[in-house]
C-alpha cells in the first residue's frame, strides 16, 4: 500500500470499546529508571514558551535522561557528571537487567484493576531503542538491545486475565541507537527522526512482529514515522489482525521535511518560526490532524480539545513518565486531584490515560498506587 491508501481508513469509525473506556493506565519503565532523574518542576507548555532554544535542558522527563545528559550545562549533566563520571548510558542496562527480575505482572494488573482502568498501554521501546520483549528483530546499531526476559507477554496475560484491553507504545520517531545526536528543541527533534532505509525497515518490522505476536488493542506510536509510505502498509496489517483496535495520532511521517532539518540554516529558521508561533497564540497551539487516526493525543493538557473527534488526555501522576527520585509528593497529583481529572476529562468526552513510572525493580511507590486506589474507589461507587 501506498500513502494514498489512508482514504481506505476514512469511514472508519472509532471502536465503541475506546470511545465509551474512560480511563486507562500507561506505563513507563525500562534503564531510564536505574539513573531516575530529573529536574523537577515545569510543565512541558511554560517550557517551550519560556525556554524553546534549549528547553531540554529543563524537561522534567525522567526518561529523556540519555538525551540530557548530552546537553551541556543541563541540570541531568551535571548529575550525571557528579554521580556516574563518564559511565555512558548503556552502562545501566545491568543494573536494569538485574533489578527487572522482580517484576511481577500480576501485582501490577491488580494494582490498574483496582483503579478502574478499562485497559493499559505499556512502552516496549522507549527513545533509547531498549526492547522490553525477546525481538527477533535485531537492532543494527546495537546488537542484543533488548531483553531476555518477555515483560510484554506477562503484562498482557495479566491485564487480559483481569477483563482489561492491553495496548502498546512504540517510539517510532525517535531511536537514539540510530540517531544519537542531542536534542535541544523541536527543530532539533525532527532532525533526529531516522529516515535512512536501515531504520524505516527495522521499525516497521518491528511494530508488524508486536501486533502480531500480542495483538494490541491500541497502537500508540509516540513523536512520528520515518516515512510516510509506511503508514498505511501498518494501519491495513494491524485492522486485519485487531479488527476493532485503535491508533492514535502521531504518526507524523514527513522525512522530506525531516531531512531539510538537518541543515543547520533550516533548523534555524524553523525553530524561529515555532517560537514566533507559540509566543502568538492563545492559549495552547492546535497541532493538525494526521491523515488518519482513531483518536487525538493531548499531553499535560498541551493541545487544543478536539470538538467531532476522540480524544485522549495523557500525564504522569507527576511531571515525568519514567520514575524521576527527585520528585516530592508535593509533585505528584492526590487522589482528590486525580479524581477532579478523570471527572473533567470524561465530561468532555475524552479518555484519561494516567501513567505511573515504576521504579528499576518494578515496584510502583505508594505517591503513584495511591491515587490510583482512591480514584478505583470513587469510580465503584
Amino acid at each position: 500500500m501506498d500513502e494514498l491508501n489512508f482514504d481506505a481508513f476514512a469511514s472508519r469509525p472509532c471502536p465503541a470499546w475506546f470511545q465509551e473506556a474512560g480511563f486507562g493506565v500507561f506505563i513507563h519503565w525500562g534503564i531510564f529508571a536505574v539513573p531516575a532523574f530529573a529536574p523537577r518542576g515545569r510543565a512541558i507548555h511554560d517550557l517551550a514558551r519560556e525556554h524553546y532554544d534549549d528547553m531540554n535542558k529543563y524537561l522534567p522527563y525522567a526518561e529523556w535522561y540519555e538525551n540530557a545528559i548530552r546537553l551541556a550545562g543541563s541540570a541531568s549533566a551535571e548529575h550525571h557528571n557528579k554521580t556516574y563520571g563518564n559511565r555512558p548510558y548503556t552502562s545501566f542496562r545491568p543494573e536494569f537487567d538485574d533489578a527487572a527480575r522482580a517484576f511481577d505482572a500480576a501485582a501490577w494488573a491488580d494494582l490498574f484493576e483496582a483503579a478502574g482502568a478499562r485497559y493499559v498501554v505499556f512502552v516496549t521501546k522507549h527513545h533509547d531503542g531498549y526492547c522490553l520483549w525477546p525481538t527477533k528483530v535485531e537492532n543494527p546499531w546495537r546488537p542484543g538491545w533488548h531483553t531476555k526476559r518477555d515483560f510484554v507477554g506477562e503484562l498482557a496475560e495479566a491485564v487480559r486475565a483481569r477483563g482489561m484491553r492491553f495496548g502498546l507504545y512504540y517510539s517510532g520517531g525517535l531511536d537514539w541507537t540510530a540517531r544519537p545526536e542531542p536534542i535541544a528543541n523541536l527543530g532539533d527533534m525532527f532532525a533526529c527522526v531516522p529516515t535512512e532505509a536501515d531504520y524505516a525497515d527495522y521499525a516497521l518490522a518491528q511494530v508488524k512482529e508486536l501486533i502480531d505476536r500480542y495483538e494490541p488493542a491500541a497502537l500508540w506510536n509516540d513523536i512520528a514515522w520515518p516515512r510516510k509510505a509506511g503508514v498505511p502498509q501498518i494501519f491495513a496489517h494491524y485492522y486485519a489482525r485487531v479488527p476493532d483496535g485503535v491508533v492514535n495520532d502521531r504518526w507524523f511521517a514527513e522525512e522530506n521535511l525531516f531531512n531539510s532539518l538537518r541543515d543547520p540554516a533550516t533548523r534555524a529558521s524553523f525553530n524561529a518560526m515555532m517560537k514566533a508561533r507559540i509566543a502568538a497564540a492563545d492559549g495552547v497551539m492546535e497541532s493538525p490532524p494526521p491523515p488518519h487516526c482513531d483518536f487525538r493525543t493531548v499531553e499535560y493538557g498541551l493541545g487544543t480539545i478536539p470538538e467531532a473527534k476522540k480524544w485522549e488526555a495523557c500525564r504522569g501522576l507527576g511531571l515525568a513518565f519514567g520514575y524521576n527520585r527527585e520528585e516530592r509528593p508535593e509533585d505528584y497529583l492526590s487522589g482528590e486531584a486525580l479524581i477532579a481529572l478523570h471527572r473533567d476529562v470524561t465530561a468532555k468526552g475524552g479518555n484519561l490515560l494516567i501513567n505511573v513510572g515504576p521504579k528499576a525493580d518494578a515496584t510502583i511507590p505508594p505517591e503513584q498506587s495511591e491515587p490510583l486506589r482512591a480514584l478505583g474507589r470513587t469510580l465503584r461507587l
